[in-house]
């Protein structure tokens, strides 16, 4: 962005409060500006009587910031500075030419961020059409300083192609190349994903607000190594991995981009290929920073994510389960806790971090699994020496007894899928029992 100090201003209309404090909204745009190295030098929270039309905020304000901008620039270049909230194509043109210095909203701030950390092809890809979108409600504005071609007379030609036409018609090109190229990414995933489904393995979905620690948790349950830090959108591609229980059934465990409030119409459209992860996995594990003043506000704003990817609340309330993290930051007896438990009644309380709760949050994620789970017995003869060591990989063995005739009778929990293939594979197979 060619610059690494920033100013943040997180307006506050005063007739109009937003849900949450101001001061705690203005913290995270100065998280947001450290997630992609700007160094923050000036923050502050502007209250406002009333919005400006052309320039968002008043003359007053404008002129302060264009001082503060001026007393930086004599020792490093302008500043960019960050409105924490969304701006219009002449807002932020009228604002730039005011303060003399790069003005940015917070969907754009969003959009930098996303650049810096795609990592795939098909991330990349999805960042760009995300921007792309963005920029393509903002060409009407920008080519004001040029003059409008024209065409000769008469018949020598009319009114020449404009640049502002020039430039639309080029980046639609681009936005149609961009979606033909995720169509075969979206191909590609739906093919694993039918793979995964004829498996019969269920997948399990970390979602949350950005920065609550689920890749911290993902790398705990699972001994990967995707990047977790303390900062906001560190992880943007999705990673996957088998997950293995203490009773030996297995999942596979997605770990998804974080989200955040006021996410951007376009990454949400530009992102749901990555995004049908999680709507068709099996469980949803809701990460929640369990230190957070804002845990209410932030799980709110998942729900609503969720809800423009077409989830409805019933899918919701049956495939989530919360996860209360970074309890370790919690005191005993707090009553923050009091609070969690009030508001999830059915989460668990853990620290990806140091491990704490890890194991019971796997026991009941396994008793989740568990409750599609029928109950077999099975006669396995001596000849069926296959049937049975396909019983041991894919169904969870209760327990086994021989009888006089040396065949051995196993009770095991299995999906109703898996038993469905087991009889199809060994139609000849006992089957002594089966029960809900």
């Amino acid at each position: 962005m060619g610059t690494q100090i920033a100013f943040v201003i997180h307006p506050e209309l005063r007739h109009a409060p937003s849900s949450r404090p101001a001061d705690l909204m203005l913290d995270e745009a100065c998280l947001l500006a450290d997630a992609i190295g700007l160094e923050v030098v000036h923050s502050e929270v502007i209250a406002l009587v009333k919005l400006r039309a052309g320039t968002y905020f008043g003359k007053g304000v404008t002129e302060r910031l264009d001082n503060l901008v001026e007393d930086f620039t004599h020792d490093v270049d302008a500043p960019v500075v960050i409105v924490n909230t969304s701006l219009s194509p002449v807002q932020q043109r009228n604002l730039e030419i005011h303060i003399k210095a790069k003005v940015i909203d917070r969907t754009q701030l969003i959009l930098e961020i996303f650049g810096a950390r795609a990592q795939t092809h098909a991330g990349r890809l999805q960042v760009e059409l995300a921007a792309l979108s963005f920029q393509r409600s903002r060409l009407v504005r920008s080519w004001t300083h040029l003059e409008r071609q024209r065409g000769g007379s008469g018949f020598l030609g009319g009114p020449g192609e404009r640049q502002i036409e020039l430039d639309r018609r080029m980046l639609m090109d681009r936005v149609t190349r961009i979606k033909a190229e995720l169509k075969e990414v979206t191909r590609t995933r739906t093919l694993q994903r039918s793979n995964r489904l004829r498996s019969e393995t269920p997948i399990v979905a970390v979602i949350g607000y950005t920065n609550a620690g689920k890749s911290t948790l993902f790398n705990r349950l699972t001994g990967a190594d995707v990047l977790s830090q303390n900062m906001l959108f560190a992880t943007l591609d999705p990673t996957m991995r088998e997950l293995d229980f203490v009773s030996g059934r297995k999942a596979v465990l997605a770990d998804t981009v974080g989200f955040i409030s006021q996410l951007p119409t376009e990454l949400v459209e530009a992102f749901k290929s990555t995004l049908e992860e999680v709507v068709h996995a099996d469980v949803l594990l809701h990460v929640h920073d369990a230190s957070s003043p804002l845990v209410a506000e932030e799980a709110a704003d998942v729900i609503k994510v969720l809800g423009d990817l077409g989830m409805d609340a019933e899918t919701q309330a049956a495939r989530i389960l919360h996860v209360l993290n970074k309890a370790d930051l919690l005191a005993a007896g707090d009553e923050q806790v009091t609070n969690l438990q009030n508001m999830f009644s059915d989460g668990v309380f853990v620290s990806a971090k140091t491990g704490d709760g890890v194991d019971d949050l796997l026991a009941y994620l396994n008793r989740h699994l568990s409750k599609s789970a029928v109950l077999a017995t099975i006669d396995i003869t001596p000849t069926d020496g296959a049937a049975r060591a396909w019983l041991h990989q894919n169904a969870i063995v209760k327990s086994s007894h021989f009888d006089d005739q040396g065949h051995e009778q196993i009770l095991v929990s299995i999906y109703p899928a898996d038993y469905a293939r087991l009889c199809a594979r060994w139609p000849e197979l006992g089957v002594l029992r089966v029960e809900a």
